[in-house]
């Protein structure tokens, strides 16, 4: 079973490269300009970065060979000209790159998204599929994650390698002794601030634990379904006490972090003074000593700075880029996890109406996984049952029987650790799984209501809906009535999370938007795993009903607690103990006077309403 199949990811080891690589094949494939852009805006940050640096030197040699005002004039408007025409066009290349590093980023998250609501049920159970979700999400929530920002960290390689090359070859005039007093104490620095970062990148997890706790403690001080709880059992002075508890862990967290930044700060800076007195005194000796003037020793000067700020600039953005990948591996191994069930690659199966389906399980045994904490639960054990075409089958049984694990087998949900699912007797296994669940509608106990129309939710489309079809579904399912009340009639919303115009139905009322979603997909096998628990018996009887009268010449599998309310069925099965306790028709189950009966009658005496339907 998925619990035991190691870790199914894709065996590939990731790294800094690789990574990178990804992101430039999936910008090629989807959006390329944002390559070139990236390059582009290095480009221009770096001629912006020259043209300053020549501005005042430029303007300083002219007064020293006494030049004329018109000169000087020029020179300043030269160089203004250029610096803002280099703006312009770095604000302008910036303003659109921004719209394709998106778009990459949605498509990845689009990729996401589809992994995730396409993958097999098993896998949106395993921890270790859900772990890497959330940090693949986390690395694709804004425009500051990696997945975006890392086009920001490629311009800024490209930037400070031009910009190293470009000031190296301005200094080569000046002694190299000056040259590696600069690299070493940007070196240096860049440690000294890399230790302090990583220390935080290190402790992000013990941060945001903390910064959890503390805003769990703020919101259920201010949730509403808690209020009455926080008044009648004095909860306000505890979750006080709580909230400044966290709050002071999160300043001790503070303090250990600040004092390292302070740390680090006070070093660059006596590293700082160190290189600039020592370039300051090289170069006055080389004015003084007459060989350089004072604009060469400003360009200089200026340039062993920007030297410095590129060394660290390269430093910063390698290291910004391992960190980068570090969050980008977790989307390529989420993206790349390993399917367990046969989905594209599995034989087709195409559904044709009319046609008999038999499903079969065979010597069937299931558990599920254990933990320390709770070992493995065996659910089944050697488990036999045949469902015929058009039959009505009712599973029954106490909570925790097992009956919802039994319609996930059936579904193909969950494949058994022992034994076969048969269709039409093949193993379920062989074939495009997604096909097998075309076969079959369901309504389950966690049914969705989607934040869309009335006409989309039945028609779970929302593209080609086929409007005559919809309103014939609705009419069947006895909420023609209600939905044509409405102004909006098929086109009303539902969700008032999402869309405050939108309009709520009644739990009965969510039923029948069930029944007709499932008469509009009309599959041959249907599964109804206690839709209605949280209706009242005599709803629940009805709506039971309703499902029977429009599910006719279709296999039916209804699943209840309530035994009342499936004794129209072709037969009934009794789960107890992850077995088939009992098995026959209703009439039959109550004349065996054994466990059926005894719960039958136990039930019947607090539904005494039901027995009238």
């Amino acid at each position: 079973m998925f619990r035991e199949m190691g870790e199914e990811k894709s065996g590939k080891k990731y790294g800094v490269l690789k990574n990178s690589l990804f992101m430039l094949q999936e910008a090629r494939k989807n959006v390329p300009s944002v390559i070139w852009l990236a390059v582009l805006d290095g480009l221009i940050a770096v001629a912006v970065s020259v043209i300053e640096l020549y501005v005042a030197p430029s303007i300083l040699k002219n007064l020293e060979m006494h030049g004329t005002l018109s000169g000087l004039l020029s020179t300043i408007l030269f160089f203004t000209a250029g610096i803002t025409a280099a703006s312009a066009v770095q604000a302008y290349v910036w303003q659109n790159m921004r719209y394709g590093r998106i778009e990459l980023r949605d498509h990845i998250v689009t990729r996401v998204r589809y992994k995730m609501s396409t993958s097999s049920y098993p896998l949106r159970e395993k921890q270790a599929f859900i772990n890497l979700l959330v940090k693949a999400n986390d690395a694709l929530n804004d425009n500051d994650k990696a997945s975006e920002a890392i086009w920001t960290t490629f311009t800024g390689l490209v930037q400070n390698i031009l910009g190293f090359a470009i000031y190296l070859y301005l200094l080569k005039s000046v002694d190299p002794v000056v040259i590696l007093v600069t690299v070493v104490t940007a070196v240096l620095g860049y440690l000294v601030n890399y230790r302090a970062n990583e220390w935080n990148y290190r402790h992000r997890e013990e941060e945001e634990e903390i910064c959890k706790h503390v805003l769990y403690v703020q919101d259920e001080a201010q949730d509403r379904c808690l209020a009455k709880d926080i008044r009648i059992f004095g909860m306000g002075e505890w979750l006080c006490g709580l909230h400044e508890k966290y709050m002071r862990l999160y300043l001790d967290f503070s303090r250990r972090r600040e004092r390292r930044y302070l740390a680090a700060d006070l070093t660059d800076l006596i590293l700082g003074i160190l290189r600039n007195g020592i370039a300051y005194f090289y170069l006055l000796y080389m004015v003084l000593d007459g060989r350089i003037g004072a604009a060469a020793f400003l360009l200089y000067f200026a340039a062993v700075g920007g030297f410095t700020t590129w060394i660290g600039g390269i430093m910063e953005n390698i290291a910004t880029l391992h960190r980068q990948g570090l969050e980008l591996e977790s989307v390529r191994e989420f993206l790349d996890y390993r399917e367990i069930f046969r989905m594209e690659e599995g034989m087709p199966l195409n559904w044709e109406p009319g046609a008999s389906y038999t499903i079969e399980l065979r010597d069937v045994s299931f558990r599920y996984s254990g933990s320390e904490a709770e070992p493995a639960k065996e659910v089944f054990s050697h488990l036999n049952l045949r469902i015929r075409p058009g039959e009505k089958l009712a599973v029954v049984g106490l909570n925790g029987a097992g009956k919802t694990t039994l319609v996930k087998l059936i579904c193909g949900f969950y494949d058994p650790d022992e034994g076969e699912v048969l269709l039409n007797g093949v193993n379920i296994k062989v074939y495009d799984r997604r096909d097998y669940y075309r076969l079959i509608s369901g309504v389950f106990q966690d049914f969705s209501v989607i934040a869309s129309t009335i006409a989309v939710n039945i028609a779970q489309d929302t593209q080609k809906i086929d409007m005559e079809r919809v309103a014939d579904c609705v009419e069947k399912a006895g909420l023609k009535k209600k939905i044509e009340s409405l102004p909006r009639k098929y086109d009303t919303l539902l969700d008032r999370f999402v869309y405050t115009e939108a309009v709520e139905l009644s739990g009965g009322e969510l039923q029948r938007l069930m029944i007709a979603r499932l008469l509009y997909k009309d599959s041959p096998i249907v599964v109804l795993d206690e839709p209605t628990a949280a209706l009242d018996p005599i709803a629940e009887s009805d709506i039971y009903q309703k499902y029977n009268t429009l599910t006719r010449g279709k296999s039916a599998v209804f699943i209840s607690h309530r035994l009342a309310s499936t004794r129209f069925c072709d037969r009934i099965l009794l789960i107890e103990d992850g077995r088939i306790a009992e098995e026959g028709t209703h009439e039959e189950l109550l004349a065996n006077g054994k466990r059926y009966a005894e719960l039958f009658e136990l039930q019947s005496r607090y539904y005494q309403k039901t027995e009238q339907f």
